[in-house]
């Protein structure tokens, strides 16, 4: 379920190739890193069942939707299986949900039958009306997954917004918890609230039962 992930804009290329021989050691679901990175994670897990997420429209949302569009495609020739892309945060609290609902639908074309398309929403800077809203329209975008956040912006992953966004787009959809995911106990909140899919770069420290301090 977890998502191994190194998005630092420091981390350096051994680092990447450390997270993927850890990634197939304790067989996560994906590494999730920067673009620049696909490439050589995909060198790197060659042969291995672990998938390669990235980021698009990072960390903010407010680039081009075309930019995001050509981001998506290239980082799938690259290798990337999955791709997080953070919905317009702007338009989304400017009343603009049909240029919100189209950013995703074009991400989402580029994608298909390439690669499972995830929306951050970025819990932290939203209300309650409109973290429903962003799930809604992720949802009748045609995404896969709707999730909490970058890491980079306020707040962490809770309970209460997974509930939140699992009741919103039912059971067919993928709901991931990221940001803050420190320890198993709070993986374990998170799942029963309704995640299938984690989000940590503490995800050794939560499988061996440690508790991570700082981290993603």
């Amino acid at each position: 379920m977890i998502d191994h992930t190194l998005l630092k804009p420091d981390a350096t290329r051994n680092q990447i190739m450390q997270l993927c021989k850890e990634a197939k050691e304790y067989k996560f679901a994906t590494v999730c890193v920067n673009p620049y990175w696909v490439a050589t994670a995909f060198n790197e897990l060659q042969g291995s069942n672990v998938g390669i997420t990235t980021v698009v429209g990072f960390p903010l949302g407010s680039t081009t939707t075309s930019s995001k569009v050509s981001e998506a495609h290239e980082a799938i020739e690259a290798g990337a299986t999955e791709i997080d892309m953070v919905l317009n945060i702007g338009a989304l609290k400017s009343g603009d949900v049909d240029i919100v609902k189209k950013d995703i639908e074009k991400v989402v074309l580029a994608c298909k039958n390439r690669a499972i398309v995830k929306v951050i929403i970025e819990t932290g800077f939203l209300t309650q009306e409109e973290k429903i809203e962003a799930c809604s329209l992720a949802k009748s975008a045609g995404a896969n997954f709707v999730k909490t956040s970058t890491g980079f912006g306020p707040g962490k992953a809770t309970p209460e917004d997974i509930a939140l966004m699992r009741k919103t787009v039912g059971p067919e959809m993928g709901v991931k918890a990221s940001a803050g995911i420190r320890d198993i106990e709070t993986v374990r909140r998170l799942v029963h609230a309704g995640a299938t899919r984690i989000g940590a770069s503490a995800s050794i420290d939560i499988i061996n039962g440690n508790k991570a301090e700082g981290s993603y």
